[in-house]
């Protein structure tokens, strides 16, 4: 109770500062000059922040400048994700970060539990420059065998070429998302997914202005231990 008391006499005292400097209330004029100040610098920042490569959402967004002149399309950088479906335990790192660590006594949910499997495999982590060292992973299977594996995505993805279902015609010339990187231990099986976002010239729902994009998910890689 004694700080919050002493604490209301700080804020009054506030307020008499500023009214004692102007030497009154502040007026209409002084206001308005104050929010064109703030005005200005939130600007400032807000430019900045968008001259890297584009708006959230357009194509060059993030700094990761793509053109269809360049075709295939390659990639310099990526996001990674990992997901654990029917695994005991399943810890996993990568680029020397722990992106897994389940309980070691706690079965995982099946993929077929999920209601818009594998549609829901996002990568979020990143840009992570190509490439980091191999991932390494251990987790126990639905049936409780024990497994370790060390998942090269640098030699998955030597080419650095975008996986996609796009012809160049399609595309916009422009493109600029680091495609995402995500990988699946599913009970005894390792899938590796890329998800690239690629603007298009045409809606891909018809009647949707917002639909000038596709990011169909590619596996690049499985294997069964």
């Amino acid at each position: 109770m004694k700080q919050r008391g002493s604490r209301k006499p700080a804020r009054s005292s506030q307020r008499a500062s500023i009214a004692g400097e102007c030497g009154h209330a502040p007026t209409t004029f002084a206001i308005a000059a104050m929010c064109s100040v703030f005005l200005a610098g939130c600007q400032s920042t807000m430019s900045s922040s968008l001259s890297i490569g584009g708006a959230a959402g357009q194509p060059g967004a993030g700094g990761h400048s793509v053109t269809t002149d360049d075709w295939p399309l390659r990639f310099r950088e990526h996001k990674f994700s990992a997901f654990s479906y029917s695994t005991y335990g399943c810890r996993l790192w990568y680029r020397g970060r722990l992106q897994l660590d389940e309980p070691d006594d706690q079965l995982q949910m099946p993929s077929d539990a999920v209601g818009n499997y594998p549609d829901n495999l996002h990568a979020s982590w990143g840009p992570i420059r190509n490439f980091p060292s191999p991932a390494k992973v251990s987790w126990r299977s639905r049936d409780g065998s024990s497994h370790r594996a060390e998942v090269d995505i640098g030699e998955i993805f030597k080419d650095q070429l975008v996986r996609h279902n796009m012809r160049r015609e399609e595309l916009l010339r422009n493109q600029g998302v680091p495609p995402e990187i995500i990988l699946e231990v599913n009970d005894r099986t390792i899938n590796v997914y890329m998800r690239a976002t690629l603007w298009t010239k045409d809606e891909q729902i018809s009647g949707n202005r917002l639909s000038h994009r596709r990011d169909d998910l590619i596996k690049a890689y499985s294997r069964t231990y």
